[in-house]
């Protein structure tokens, strides 16, 4: 299948997997709309939306940089509508966003149990919801939701980003 000339929504695309794929996809020709929640540089985690634009950019796809913590319905409703307004259409969302909580269950915070399911699993559900509507309307559309071995099998200390990706591969399937 080539990419040339679709528009592709990444969630969590300034970094890692979600990065690579944007950059791949844009050297297909792509539109790549880069959704994430990082305005501002962090050594730590790498660049910000407008920085891995550029990149796109430059590697020969269009790009959309947009402010989205999937955490927040009002953030996705926004990106999806700046996306629509861009480029017209979306053909592929990729539900890449997501994070690895690890240590003893009992040492995290209700808080930060709820953090990491908002984000891994119903931030993905909430971003595949709002773009439904368009595929649904268009009869067409293509949905990857980016897992990991976690959600296949576990390591010690990692229930919480387990429990998250065997979510993922579930609704998946």
């Amino acid at each position: 299948m080539s990419f040339a000339g679709k528009t592709v929504l990444i969630t969590g695309a300034t970094r890692g997997i979600g990065k690579a794929i944007a950059l791949r996809l844009a050297k297909e020709g792509a539109n790549i709309v880069v959704a994430a929640k990082s305005t501002e540089e962090n050594p730590k985690l790498g660049g910000t939306i407008f920085s891995a634009a550029q990149e796109i950019e430059a590697a020969g796809g269009q790009a959309l940089a947009v402010a989205c913590d999937i955490r927040f319905e009002e953030q996705i409703a926004q990106a999806v509508d700046q996306t629509l307004a861009r480029f017209g259409s979306i053909d592929v969302l990729v539900n890449n966003a997501g994070y690895g909580a690890y240590g003893p269950l009992e040492s995290f915070p209700r808080e930060k149990i709820i953090r990491q399911f908002n984000t891994n699993v119903i931030g993905l559900l909430d971003v595949t919801r709002a773009v439904l509507p368009h595929f649904r309307a268009n009869r067409k559309g293509i949905i990857i939701n980016i897992s990991s071995m976690g959600g296949r099998i576990t390591f010690p200390l990692g229930s919480l980003y387990h429990g998250t990706k065997f979510a993922v591969e579930g609704i998946s399937e």
